[in-house]
């Protein structure tokens, strides 16, 4: 697990995980999970950082990067863990579970659909 401060930097945090994996000594992943949560405030803050986010995971995505996209967008703390708890929403679990899905459709691709 990596520590962030923010959501802005989970894309780079992902990307440069990617790049040091290039590396011989360096762990190489098959997908990322990306949580976290960005609370509505008073400013237009809120949209950059929640478009901006999602939009560094989607370029990454569409690199041939996979992630999970658990990064909850909520008006309040009360409704981020509604949208958290196992018990209610889970959006980390389905967040993990679009990464393994996405993992298993690449190798399926690689080996041919039938396979």
């Amino acid at each position: 697990m990596v520590t962030v401060p923010g959501a802005l930097e989970v894309p780079t945090a992902i990307a440069l995980a990617v790049e040091a994996g290039r590396y011989p000594t360096a762990p190489r992943y098959d997908g990322f999970v990306a949580l976290g949560c960005v609370i509505r405030g008073e400013t237009y803050h809120f949209e950059i950082v929640s478009d901006q986010s999602a939009a560094g995971l989607r370029r990454l995505g569409l690199d041939g990067v996979i992630i999970g996209n658990g990064i909850l967008t909520t008006e309040d703390e009360a409704q981020a863990w509604t949208r958290a708890r196992i018990s209610e929403g889970d959006k980390g679990g389905g967040a993990a579970r679009a990464c393994l899905d996405l993992i298993a459709l690449r190798k399926r691709l690689r080996v041919g659909l039938g396979a």
